[in-house]
């Protein structure tokens, strides 16, 4: 089977939204929950099959915390790993020979990117944009803006209640 019907076998075996490219290149929007959805290429090269996510802009603070928090990470995928361009956006990256396109490969490589890009979302946000969350926060909660969507966020801009003696965590 061509490695053209199998993205296209694999994609439409797991419901995904996708736009095929006359040069065998495909835009996939995988589903998430936390990063709502994950823009994804798969290109069938002349020797390599790619494979390249955008997880997230450029980190407004703390770059080198986001980007050691990414290179231990990478210690941890499979069939992908994390990457910035040259203006510091966070890609998943993998490429894999021709002859290893396979219905069960592609399918886990692309529920690894899905695991990696939405599970690692909200460490991400919380590492290099605590600022602007804190600051969208404090904007909304002004205006009685809901904070529904910032919710996993609460966190970041709650007080810290001070420890009582003889509470549990006492020892």
């Amino acid at each position: 089977m061509s490695v053209d019907k199998i993205v296209q076998s694999t994609l439409d075996g797991a419901g995904l939204a996708y736009d095929k490219k006359a040069d065998g290149r495909y835009f996939v929007t995988l589903p998430g929950t936390k990063k709502l959805q994950t823009n994804v290429w798969l290109i069938a090269q002349a020797h390599a099959f790619a494979v390249e996510a955008f997880v997230c802009r450029r980190p407004d603070e703390a770059h080198e915390e986001v980007y050691r928090f990414l290179l231990r990470r990478n210690a941890k995928l499979y069939g992908v790993h994390y990457t910035v361009d040259a203006l510091g956006d966070i890609y998943l990256v993998g490429r894999i020979g021709l002859d290893s396109v396979t219905e069960e490969e592609l399918d886990k490589i692309l529920g690894q990117v899905l695991e990696a890009a939405d599970g690692d979302f909200n460490t991400i946000l919380e590492i290099g944009f605590a600022t602007s969350i804190k600051r969208e926060w404090d904007w909304r909660v002004s205006r009685g803006e809901s904070l529904a969507n910032l919710q996993a966020f609460k966190h970041l801009v709650e007080p810290e209640r001070p420890h009582e003696p003889g509470s549990l965590t006492d020892s």
